[in-house]
C-alpha cells in the first residue's frame, strides 16, 4: 500500500471501531437489518466467484434502475452489482448478476476481487474501492458522474483528497457541463459529458389499473414532512375538484405511520381512506399505496402528479422522467439539486414551496402534460466498459 493509502485504511479501522457500538444497534432496526451485518460484519456477503466480470456499483434503487439499458446490452458479460441500500439490493437482484452489498472500506482490501472493469454511478466517492481496484489492476470508470451546487463547496473543501481518490479513474462520464467543470476544479481528467443516463431508461407499466371517476392525484416519493403540506392542500382544492389522492412513501418503513396521518385527515374532513394492499382499485378520497414497484403503473393512470424529495432541503428531489412520461402534470419542491440534470429535459413542471401546493393544483387546469425531450446515446459507454 502506497502511504497515504496505508494512512487512510488504518483512520477506517479506527472508525470502525469507535462506530462499533451503533452498528450493533442499527443491525437490529428494520431498514438496516440486513444492509449493516452484510457491509459492516461481511455477514452472507461473500466474495464475487470469478474475477474476470464488469462490477458496476450503485448507491439506491434509482442507480440500480438506471443499469437497465446498460445490461440489456453487455448480456455477453459476466456482471457483478454492489449496492449501498437494500431498496436497490433488491432491485439489483433482478437482474442476471452476481449481486451484493458493498462492504466498508477497510474490509476492501481483502474481500475485492480483480475485474476487467468497476463501472461507478453518480457520486459514489470510495476512497478504497478505488485505489484497492485500481492496484488490482482493474480499470476504474465514473458513470452519470455529478457533484451537485449544493456540494460543491464541501468537495473543493478537500480538492486535495478527492485529486488523490479521481487519479484512479480512467474516464469520467459526466451529466452535464457544470459537472465537468466541478470535476476539473478537483483535479480530475479525461472528462466527457454524455448526459444523464436515466434517460436512456425504458420507463413501462407492469400493471394496468382502472382509472377512477374524476381527476386523481399521485403524491409520489413523498418523505416525512412531505404528506401534511400535501393533505392540507389536498383538502382544499377537493372542495373545488372531484378529485382523489393516492400518496406512495419513498421508504416501506414508513407506510404505518403515514397511514395514520391520512387517517386523521380523513376522519377530520370525513373523506374516505383505504390502503392499496387492500384494496387496489381507486375508489376512496384516500390511498394509502403501501406496496413497491406501483408508481409508474400509479402515474399512468394520474392526472397530476406530485413529485416528493424536494419539498424538504435534504434529499434533492426524485427522478421526473416518469411521470412525466406519462403525461402527469408535475408539482414538486425547490429543492431539486440532485435531480438538476433531469428536470432539464422534462418541460411544463411547477416549482413551488410547500405551501404553496393548493396554488399549483389549482393552476393545473390551465397547464399542459409535462413532457420529456432527449434522449442519451450509450454507444460510448459499453464500447469503453467492453475494451480490452
Amino acid at each position: 500500500m502506497k502511504p497515504f493509502t496505508l494512512l487512510y485504511f488504518i483512520l477506517s479501522v479506527v472508525l470502525y471501531l469507535v462506530a462499533l457500538p451503533l452498528l450493533i444497534y442499527l443491525s437490529f432496526k428494520h431498514k438496516y437489518k440486513e444492509s449493516i451485518p452484510a457491509r459492516f460484519f461481511l455477514f452472507k456477503n461473500p466474495r464475487f466467484k470469478s474475477s474476470d466480470g464488469v462490477w458496476f456499483h450503485v448507491c439506491s434503487l434509482g442507480e440500480a434502475r438506471a443499469l437497465k439499458p446498460i445490461l440489456d446490452l453487455l448480456k455477453d458479460c459476466d456482471i457483478k452489482i454492489t449496492t449501498i441500500t437494500h431498496t436497490g439490493q433488491a432491485h439489483a437482484r433482478r437482474y442476471d448478476a452476481e449481486v451484493r452489498y458493498l462492504p466498508y472500506e477497510m474490509f476492501l482490501p481483502f474481500w475485492a476481487k480483480k475485474q476487467r472493469v468497476l463501472v461507478v454511478l453518480e457520486a459514489e466517492f470510495w476512497f478504497m474501492l478505488f485505489s484497492v481496484m485500481r492496484a488490482k489492476g482493474t480499470r476504474v470508470i465514473l458513470l452519470n458522474a455529478r457533484i451537485s451546487e449544493k456540494s460543491v463547496k464541501k468537495y473543493l473543501r478537500f480538492s486535495w483528497f478527492y485529486k488523490k481518490l479521481l487519479s484512479n479513474v480512467e474516464i469520467i462520464y459526466a451529466q452535464s457541463e457544470a459537472d465537468k467543470n466541478r470535476f476539473l476544479d478537483l483535479g480530475a481528467k479525461n472528462i466527457e459529458i454524455i448526459g444523464n443516463i436515466k434517460l436512456a431508461a425504458e420507463i413501462k407499466k407492469t400493471k394496468e389499473y382502472k382509472k377512477p371517476r374524476g381527476e386523481l392525484i399521485v403524491a409520489g416519493s413523498t418523505h416525512e414532512g412531505e404528506e401534511e403540506s400535501i393533505l392540507k392542500s389536498f383538502v382544499e382544492y377537493k372542495k373545488q375538484s372531484d378529485s382523489k389522492l393516492a400518496v406512495v412513501p419513498r421508504h416501506p418503513e414508513r407506510f404505518e405511520a403515514v397511514y395514520e396521518l391520512m387517517k386523521r385527515y380523513a376522519d377530520k374532513n370525513s373523506l374516505t381512506l383505504s390502503r392499496f394492499s387492500q384494496d387496489s382499485e381507486f375508489d376512496s378520497d384516500l390511498i394509502l399505496v403501501d406496496a413497491m414497484g406501483e408508481l409508474n403503473n400509479i402515474y399512468a393512470i394520474s392526472d397530476i402528479a406530485i413529485l416528493g424529495g424536494a419539498f424538504r432541503d435534504d434529499v434533492g428531489g426524485h427522478n421526473p422522467l416518469e411521470p412525466a412520461y406519462f403525461g402527469c402534470k408535475i408539482i414538486t419542491g425547490k429543492h431539486f439539486f440532485h435531480q438538476r440534470e433531469l428536470f432539464k429535459y422534462v418541460h411544463h413542471v411547477q416549482y413551488v414551496e410547500s405551501d404553496e401546493i393548493y396554488k399549483a393544483l389549482m393552476k393545473c387546469k390551465e397547464l399542459p402534460p409535462s413532457m420529456v425531450e432527449e434522449k442519451i446515446d450509450l454507444k460510448p459507454v459499453i464500447e469503453r466498459i467492453v475494451k480490452n
